[in-house]
Parts: structure tokens; sequence; C-alpha cells
């Protein structure tokens, strides 16, 4: 395993991150894995050398939160690993995520968003569920448009300066917006976001224009989710099908179904798969060490089997040369906006 700080604060994180979603109860969705199950990936994970974990509170209604401390204390020191997790929306078995009214049951008052009294009760909430006394790296899963952005940010900084979370980070929004909520902490002197959770990969590389070249330039880490595309890099899926895939999760992820793959698309993971054939590697581990060599602190990695682990691992000692990343990034094409919201 490698490590690297993570923006430029002295936290030492892996270079991959262990994306927690995968675990919890399939009563919040069918592809979750029960604790068991869970138990083996995860000590691989450990195994490997992995020491980020990255949750949510929403992730099957807070069991995510739950089997993320409860596998910490059992393959791990405290002091030695990074617990990721994130507030915003509802804690409820009910909510699903994405836009369809499936996915959003009927909204409670203060349940969700980022005011100042959602967010001092989601930390505890978070806190008792992990059982840790403190968070390594809280992030806002998404902008609330309905609070102001100086209550949320205040709120955080009061949060931090209690003890009970150690680094904020935030998660997809527009560069503009992020780049104003650093402004306003940084006018009031309150604590500023140390890290950017994007939507970014080989197919979906908007992010290149505006929000990644700020975090560089003002030093902020970049944890990409979805670094695989939810399956479409690995190269299981046919142009006239493009938004099924083989695993249960492909077929039965609502959120997935919004993520429409065309014929550019089609021609991104074909160069991939050529690529990958010529050097002996997965697409995945390809496709994994393109992010690695693009500036980014580490993806988010979601593995419901031990294979997965080691082909994220695996894109570590991958080097590419300038010729390669060309092949790759050539057949790209520019995409709606997906993930903000």
């Amino acid at each position: 395993m490698k490590y690297v700080k993570l923006g430029r604060t002295g936290l030492t994180v892996s270079r991959i991150a262990l994306g927690m979603m995968t675990y919890g109860t399939p009563q919040w969705r069918p592809w979750v894995l029960e604790e068991e199950a869970s138990r083996t990936v995860v000590r691989h994970a450990v195994e490997q050398g992995i020491n980020f974990f990255d949750t949510a509170d929403m992730y099957s209604a807070g069991e995510s939160e739950v089997l993320t401390g409860k596998f910490v204390r059992e393959f791990c020191r405290r002091e030695e690993v990074v617990i990721a997790t994130k507030a915003y929306y509802p804690v409820s078995l009910a909510f699903k995520g994405g836009n369809s009214a499936a996915a959003k049951p009927d909204r409670v008052p203060n349940a969700d968003g980022l005011s100042r009294k959602r967010l001092f009760h989601a930390v505890d909430e978070s806190l008792q569920r992990l059982g840790t006394d403190y968070i390594d790296l809280w992030q806002i899963h998404r902008l609330d448009h309905d609070t102001p952005i100086e209550e949320t940010m205040e709120a955080l900084h009061d949060i931090v300066k209690s003890g009970k979370v150690r680094y904020i980070g935030a998660s997809s929004m527009y560069a503009w917006q992020f780049a104003k909520a650093q402004q306003v902490a940084r006018e009031n002197r309150w604590t500023r976001f140390v890290s950017m959770q994007n939507h970014y990969n080989l197919a979906y590389r908007e992010e290149e224009r505006e929000m990644i070249p700020l975090c560089h330039d003002q030093g902020v880490g970049l944890i990409p989710w979805s670094p695989l595309a939810r399956g479409f890099l690995a190269g299981n899926r046919k142009a006239d099908d493009a938004t099924a895939g083989q695993t249960s999760r492909a077929q039965t992820d609502d959120i997935a179904q919004k993520y429409y793959y065309g014929d550019s698309d089609f021609a991104i993971v074909q160069a991939l798969t050529a690529l990958a054939q010529a050097r002996g590697l997965s697409n995945a581990t390809l496709a994994y060490a393109w992010l690695l060599h693009k500036g980014i602190t580490g993806p988010i990695v979601g593995a419901s089997k031990t294979w997965q682990i080691d082909q994220a691992v695996a894109a570590l000692d991958v080097a590419l040369t300038h010729e390669e990343m060309a092949q790759l990034e050539a057949p790209y094409r520019p995409h709606p906006i997906l993930g903000h919201v």
C-alpha cells in the first residue's frame, strides 16, 4: 500500500479508500452485503493496508456506520485509521437516493439538510452508531440550497472545535459553490473543507473543467466516487443495453439508471479494454491507475468481493506513459452534469 497526506493536512490516508456503502442491510438495497459477508471483504482490505474507510449516515439507514465502527474495532487500531462519514440525506430505509418519487419518502421536518439543528443531531447519531469518540473526516453529502451557507459553515466549525470531528470535507457540487463555502469560512476564520469527494472517472470527466483545478490550486484533497462509473468501465455492458449490467447492483440500483452511456462512452471502454489486454491488466486496475495519475488523493472503491480489492491495489504499481494516457482519454466527449443532487 502507498500512503499520502489528505490535501494540505497532516492526515495520512491510503491511496485506496474503501467505500462502505456496500455493507449494511439488503433491506435498504438488495445488493448490500450483511455483516458476515462484509467482514471477509473488509478484513482483506485492511490486510492490504487500506486505512481509509468512507461511509455515510444514510447508507443502509445507519447500519453501514454500525458495521464500519465494528470492523475498525475488530481489525484496526483506532489511532491508525481514518473514518470518513457524511450527513445531508435523511436516515431512513425508505430513502434510496436519486430523483425518482419512489426514492424520496415524505419529508420529515429537520430530518435532512445542513441546518445547525440537523448537523448537531447528525454528528451525535453518527458517533453513536460508529462507536467512536470522534470522526476523522466529516463530509457534507450534498449542498443544502435551503440553508444559508454561513449557518452550515459555522455549525461545522463549532463541531470541529467541540472535538467531535477532526476535519471536514464536501461532496459533489459546482466549483463556484465550493469556492463560496471556502471563502465564507476564510472570512469568518471558521474551519475550511480539506477534501472534495466528487464524481470523476474515465467516462465522466466534467470535473476537470473547474472543480479539480480549483482543488489543486487550493490544496484540497480529491477522493472521487464511482471510479469505475458504477461498473461500466469493467466492460460488462453492451451498447444495446447501456443502462443494465450483469451485477445485482447494476440491475436494481435506481440511481444507476440515470447514468446513460452512449457511443463515445463505449469507445472509451474499447480503448480501455485494448490497453488493458496489451498490458496484461484488468479493466478495473487500468481505470484506477488512470485516476491515480490525475492528481487525486485516492478513489473511493466499492467492493463486494476480495478480488475487487486486489484489482484496486494493483493499480498503485501501474505506470502509464503520456501516450497511454492520451490513448485512454481521446474518445471522451462532453457529458451533462451528473451527481450534484
